[in-house]
């Protein structure tokens, strides 16, 4: 099995050591809830396609029938909290705790890179602009952003980005990027970029009042769809989504970093409501 600071799913890492065991030994459904210490036999089952939730004693129970010892249980308990948690800001606590448990250990998290680099506004627009303006300090790269942020958080940034090979360093203050786009497919990938949408449709609002008109570009459509209608339309948006990330690609002169926010959201509940 893949070390355990690798998973980010705790069903799909119970999942896989039951495979494993299924593998090389005869070893069952029944046998690893009543090592568990649960008397359904298809209890172990159930939690790992979502039906079940475990307890906290039962978190235990499983981590031992399992054999996790030191950082394994430790990363396994919190990997439960954050498959369990209901609110984005439970869900980030637990992932920090995860990554907090690998770095002590000197292990490494899939994606915690990527996952870092969403979580803040500031990591792609300075991976934009820093490559534009060769030689610049991170006071002058700050001042150019907006809104404004601080020479610290720019200088940060970029020491994050280059440690975690999102940009490449070729000069003093002289930065390129890797690649031109950067992605992540963990579990934990989608939580970033909800932070990150909030802080950008936030600057959205704010740029209604603060940027001029000729330099945005922001309109609205209220309307009514079917359900059909709804998916047709964000197909629709997903294809341009991609086409405009294909266009930058090949973007070789730029002068500007832009924010793209597609917004599709429900005003009304549906009649079944």
């Amino acid at each position: 099995m893949k070390p355990i600071t690798e998973y980010q799913d705790f069903r799909k890492y119970m999942l896989d050591y039951y495979e494993e065991r299924k593998r090389t030994s005869v070893f069952s459904w029944r046998e690893f809830s009543r090592l568990a210490g649960f008397s359904s036999p298809n209890y172990i089952k159930l939690v790992c396609e979502g039906k079940s939730r475990l307890s906290k004693n039962g978190i235990e129970h499983v981590a031992d029938a399992m054999g996790l010892e030191g950082v394994d249980h430790d990363y396994f308990c919190a990997m439960v909290h954050f498959g369990d948690a209901k609110s984005d800001e439970k869900k980030m606590q637990a992932f920090n705790e995860m990554q907090k448990i690998a770095k002590e250990n000197r292990l490494r998290v899939v994606d915690a890179e990527a996952f870092q680099y969403f979580e803040s506004w500031v990591n792609p627009v300075i991976r934009e602009l820093a490559p534009i303006m060769p030689g610049t300090k991170p006071l002058e790269l700050a001042r150019k952003c907006y809104p404004v942020v601080s020479a610290a958080d720019v200088r940060y940034a970029l020491d994050f980005m280059t440690h975690a090979d999102f940009l490449k360093k070729v000069g003093e203050d002289t930065y390129e990027q890797t690649e031109k786009v950067v992605t992540g497919s963990s579990e934990a990938i989608p939580l970033a970029l909800r932070s990150m949408n909030r802080q950008m449709s936030k600057f959205a609002t704010s740029a209604i009042d603060e940027v001029p008109p000729e330099e945005r570009h922001i309109t609205g459509v209220t309307l009514g769809m079917s359900e059909n209608t709804y998916q047709w339309l964000v197909q629709k948006l997903e294809t341009l989504r991609q086409q405009v990330v294909a266009m930058a690609a090949k973007e070789k002169e730029y002068d500007k970093v832009y924010r793209l926010n597609l917004q599709l959201f429900p005003l009304t509940k549906g009649k079944e409501a």
